[in-house]
């Protein structure tokens, strides 16, 4: 509950909200001072105080028009359905650097993607305030907000009642009714439209609640009926879409690309999804989803491939959109895959490209597999033989837990910036999978093993303890990742949302 008060000069107002209160003086429209305190770190309270602001604003303009001034103390309720404003300050802001700032000479040749840099800011609450905003009523007429719940009982407001209008009501705390100001009869002209505004926003919500239903069933439609291997035409976002084959490519490079195209088709995995480009064969953009029983579970990773002009000869370049998160030993914040199937790591024999044998779909198979693995720290070279028993197990939990708070920006990031053609998937994939991960996330901070987690469900010894700082990380996080998913359609988020 917030109230406006007329102050004892002319054109003076007072607005007060929560435990602050602020005071706003108005001496012409386009010319205003403010002087203001607000204690109250409660985000909604923040919301009605800026809403506030702007009802003042009408306000004063009313009186000028009208050359009536409020008498007395009397005071204007700002019930919270009573939300005038379009605009808002208001902004959530974390700041959590996670990442590891690894970096290696090879990354200078992948390049820097500045638009594609994780980015912690985000405004956690942006789809309630687009609510807040769709309801553009009259000054003084209250909108039913269903939404919205009523101070709690006991709290330090006023009751408002009702002076009746022809068309609406205004809202005035008890305390002051008895000394309610007269209604000026140059509003009662204006009394048709406020009933008309009133029945128009509540036909407007019902044909936006339909829509938003009708958007819901189609983009998981979408979702459903995406194709694992499919050929498309704008390649305008790929990493590489400023390189490759220059002039005719020989016929024995075309018909390799064929090849591998018809060998994905046929054979990819059921988490492994591959858009190729019908004006530029050698280029591809694979997303592999995060396997299961691994810190990796329910992500999305986005690659981009280039095949060069001596391919099969030499193997592919493979970038990964990493968001500058370094959340694997092999998969460098620069974008660089270390792989010997790529050549980008030692191997023997097999491990390393065969022109004659070695496939596009083995490549995406190894990443999935061998990167993405239930205990990446052993990926980082040496380690296995370094760190045996006891002392092995506590590294690879802790580095588990890290890479998992990783991942969880790593979602962020993807579902800010959807790589193009993956957007219905992306959406439809964290709908679908949104309760999985914050199940995961609540059962992670109740000392669960990072992996243990399978479909919301904690798999047999997955029980056990998980460091404070983990599970601080995740309750940072969890909030925000409640706010995404429901923002693209999830229900029933909110049951997971730590105080």
């Amino acid at each position: 509950m917030s109230e406006v008060t007329k102050g004892s000069g002319d054109g003076e107002w007072v607005v007060a909200a929560g435990d602050g209160n602020c005071r706003r003086t108005i001496a012409e429209v386009g010319a205003v001072r403010v002087q203001w305190t607000l204690k109250s770190e409660n985000w909604l309270q923040k919301i009605l105080f800026q809403r506030s602001l702007n009802t003042v604003r009408r306000l004063w303009i009313t009186d000028m028009e009208n050359s009536t001034s409020v008498a007395g103390s009397a005071s204007v309720s700002l019930n919270s359905d009573n939300l005038n404003g379009s605009h808002s300050d208001m902004s959530y802001e974390e700041n959590d650097n996670d990442g590891d700032d690894a970096t290696d000479d090879d990354c200078d040749i992948y390049g820097d993607d500045d638009d594609y840099i994780y980015d912690d800011n985000d405004d956690d609450y942006s789809s309630l305030q687009k609510q807040f905003d769709n309801v553009d009523l009259p000054t003084g007429v209250e909108a039913s907000v269903s939404w919205l719940k009523d101070p709690a009982p006991g709290s330090n407001t006023s009751t408002p009642v009702s002076v009746p209008l022809e068309g609406g009501s205004v809202g005035i705390p008890a305390s002051a009714a008895a000394h309610a100001p007269s209604i000026p009869a140059s509003l009662s002209c204006k009394t048709e439209a406020i009933a008309s505004s009133s029945s128009s926003v509540s036909a407007e919500s019902s044909c936006n609640e339909r829509e938003k239903e009708e958007k819901k069933v189609e983009v998981m439609k979408k979702y459903l009926d995406f194709k694992q291997f499919d050929v498309v035409d704008d390649f305008s976002d790929h990493h590489y879409n400023k390189m490759g084959v220059e002039g005719q490519p020989s016929k024995f490079w075309s018909k390799k690309i064929q090849d591998e195209w018809k060998i994905l088709e046929k054979d990819l995995p059921d988490t492994i999804y591959v858009r190729v480009y019908e004006s530029r064969m050698d280029i591809l953009r694979a997303v592999i989803v995060g396997p299961q029983g691994t810190p990796y579970h329910d992500g999305l990773f986005v690659f981009d491939v280039l095949f060069p002009p001596t391919y099969p000869e030499i193997p592919p370049m493979v970038y990964y959109y990493s968001g500058g998160l370094r959340l694997n030993p092999n998969l460098y914040d620069c974008g660089k895959v270390c792989l010997s199937l790529l050549n980008t790591w030692t191997g023997k024999g097999n491990e390393k490209w065969v022109p004659k044998s070695s496939t596009m779909l083995q490549v995406l198979v190894s990443i999935q597999a061998l990167i993405l693995n239930a205990k990446p720290f052993f990926n980082e070279p040496g380690y296995e033989s370094r760190y045996v028993g006891e002392e092995g197990e506590w590294k690879a939990r802790s580095y588990n837990e890290d890479v998992f708070v990783l991942s969880l920006k790593t979602m962020v990031y993807t579902l800010r910036r959807p790589p193009k053609h993956f957007e219905d998937f992306v959406t439809g994939h964290f709908r679908s999978h949104a309760h999985d991960i914050l199940s995961a996330c609540r059962a992670y901070m109740d000392g669960a093993v990072v992996g243990s987690v399978v479909e919301g469900k904690i798999q047999d010894g997955g029980k056990n303890s998980t460091s404070p700082e983990f599970g601080a990380a995740i309750r940072r996080m969890i909030n925000g990742l409640i706010s995404h998913f429901t923002k693209i359609g999830a229900e029933d988020c909110e049951q997971f949302r730590c105080s």
